[in-house]
Formats: structure tokens, sequence, C-alpha cells
């Protein structure tokens, strides 16, 4: 599959793959343990980071191939994680269709003239060049794979429609949504358009990404848990099945497939429904049971998550019991360990190493007894 020129001119051949428990996961496939990631592996938690990103830009980082592979390295150094993610940001996507965000410090993403009425979206690329606009995400892909040496799988990810409809009308982070939100209810044509325009853009980055060298997919819809059911149904859930589907079927025709993660944070009441979704896996927040998701998904998909991401400022050893919990609650099998959300920029990286060594050693043990 050749849809990115850029990439092509890079050899595409990779070091092979040493540890694949991670894919194997993603397909209910056996194991010898459960594979574990963390969202937000590479983060502020770590010195090195912070240390890699001292006085830069947040998006300039992003825009850097060296900078972005370096930082995806750095948690694989420390850390005996089953799978890395590429570093870069959900929001290269708006971007790309044309709008401004810049990272503010201390207050987060911001864009300084964010949609305000239907009329604004004559402001955004009608038709995107993805390879122009997000070629340096590929690019770090590319490189990545090359530098990773087949130690672990690279997962590549985008933002889902609403989720980003809602940053690019919010303006940045929000606690009710409503200025997102009122456009579902007052201008939901309008709504409908951005949606599908967002889904256009996001399906040729996704092939991009794959081309380039990505071996799985992640869609963040981290705005699930702020629409009801109804809204849900409407506005969220075709378009993330429209995702899966068409990147499967372009993927097929190349001859290709990489498994897919839909994550739809505390979309808990459309659980049935994503494990529907032509999505391999569904990521899990730790507001979910994990014997109830199995029972709720019929085994029809490998689960992700869902570690409440504050447990790890418990005791190693409370750490290594919470876990314990977690895997005999999903069972070793279809299962790929993460936390129920990102790091937090204050948690400690030894808890961290506390957490993969316990979902290792647990699951090690758990699957000697099947």
């Amino acid at each position: 599959l050749n849809t990115t020129n850029t990439c092509s001119l890079i050899p595409k051949d990779f070091p092979q793959l040493k540890n694949d428990t991670f894919l194997r996961a993603t397909r209910g496939e056996e194991t010898e343990h459960v594979p574990v990631w963390c969202m937000r592996q590479a983060g502020r938690y770590l010195p090195e980071f912070r240390e890699s990103r001292a006085g830069k830009d947040f998006f300039e980082t992003c825009r850097s191939p060296e900078a972005c592979c370096e930082l995806t390295l750095q948690p694989l150094r420390r850390f005996p994680f089953d799978a890395a993610i590429i570093f870069s940001d959900i929001l290269v996507v708006p971007q790309a269709m044309g709008m401004d965000v810049q990272m503010v410090p201390g207050k987060g993403p911001t864009f300084p003239e964010p949609l305000k009425e239907p009329e604004d979206l004559q402001r955004l690329r009608t038709k995107v060049d993805v390879d122009k606009e997000l070629g340096y995400v590929f690019k770090a892909i590319t490189l990545t794979r090359h530098k990773i040496e087949g130690k672990v799988p690279l997962i590549g990810f985008t933002g889902a429609p609403w989720t980003l409809m809602s940053y690019m009308i919010e303006g940045g982070g929000s606690n009710t949504h409503s200025k997102a939100k009122r456009w579902l209810y007052r201008h939901p044509d309008a709504s409908h358009m951005l949606l599908k325009m967002l889904t256009d853009v996001i399906v040729e980055y996704l092939l991009g990404q794959v081309a380039a060298g990505a071996q799985a997919l992640q869609v963040f819809e981290s705005h699930a848990g702020i629409l009801g059911p109804v809204e849900f149904k409407e506005f969220s859930l075709p378009y993330l099945r429209d995702i899966a589907r068409r990147v499967k079927d372009k993927l097929k025709e190349a001859g290709q497939d990489v498994p897919m993660i839909v994550f739809a944070k505390d979309g808990h009441y459309a659980l049935e429904d994503l494990s529907q979704s032509h999505y391999e896996v569904v990521g899990l927040d730790w507001t979910v049971d994990p014997r109830s998701a199995r029972e709720r998904t019929g085994g029809k998909v490998s689960l992700q998550g869902n570690m409440d991401p504050c447990a790890l400022y418990a005791p190693k050893e409370r750490i290594s019991d919470i876990v314990k919990k977690m895997l005999e609650g999903f069972g070793a099998r279809g299962y790929i360990a993460n936390l129920g959300h990102g790091l937090y920029p204050d948690m400690d990286p030894e808890n961290v190493g506390a957490f993969v060594e316990a979902v290792h050693r647990h699951s090690k043990q758990m699957i000697k007894q099947m």
C-alpha cells in the first residue's frame, strides 16, 4: 500500500519483530503473558522526557520526526512494555484542516479562533493533502520502526471525529462541552458535515500511518462520556464504525491487515455497540467492571485497560494486588493490560515499573495454571 510518497523513499526493510505478544492478544490468540503498555507512556512523568522537551514548543516537537522517535523510545529503555505508541497529538488533525492550535503552558491546547457557527466550516480545508500536512507523523513512524529494532510493535493513533469536533468548537478543554453539544442540538446537519469531513481526513491519516509502518491503530474517543446514549449513537458511533470499515477495506485491497483499538472513554453505556464496530479491541476506562465487560462483549473482541491511573499512587505491594484482581476479572486471553486513561505527570516511574512487572508476573502464573 503506497499512499505516501514521502515514505516510499525510505527503505521499508524494517527489523524483524521479536515480541509479538501484543499483536497476538489483539487477535485473541494464546500468549505466554498478558501484554501491557500505558497510554501516555511517553510523558512528563519521565524526567528524561521533561529534559528532552524543555524550552521547546509542543507542536514543534510533534513536527520533528527525530524528537518524536526519541520520546517514543524513552519508556522502552526503562520498562519492558509490550508495545510502543508513537509520540504525537490528536490535534494535529484539526491543524491539517487549517485550524491554528497552540499549546499554552498551564492551560493546555488552545484554538485562538474556534468554530462558532456553521458558516465557520468554510474556513476549513475541504481537500486535505494528508502527505503534505501530516507527513511529519509518517516520517516519525518510519524512523521509529527502524530505531525500535523490532523490540515491540508500534501503535499509531488518531482522535475520533466527535472528540476533535468538540475541541474545535470549545477552543480547548472543557468540563461541560456545552458549546460543542449546542451544535449537536441546534445544528445537527452542520455537525454531521463536520464529523464527515473529519472522518475522511482520519481514514487517510490512519492509512498513511500503516503505510509508514504502524503495526496497530488506536482511535481515541476521549469525550464519549459527555454524550448520552442517544447522541452517541447518532454523532459518534456511526463515524467510529465508518473509520474502521473504510481503513480495513482499503488495507484488505492491498492484502494487509492491522488490528484496530477503539477507546471511548466513559462510554460504558455503548459497550455492546462498540464490540460490534469492526475493531478487534475495545479499550476500557476504570469505571467499568472487568467481568461485566467480558459478559457484555460476549467474547467478540479483545479488551484493553483498565486500571485507575491513580492506583499508581498506591504502594507497590498494593499495585500488585490491584493488578492481580484486574487480571482475574478480565482473564488472560484476548486481553491487553493498560490504564483506564493516560499517566499523570506527577506519577513515580518506579510505580509504573511495578505495574508492568506485576502484569507480567501474575499473568504468567495464571497462564501456567490454565
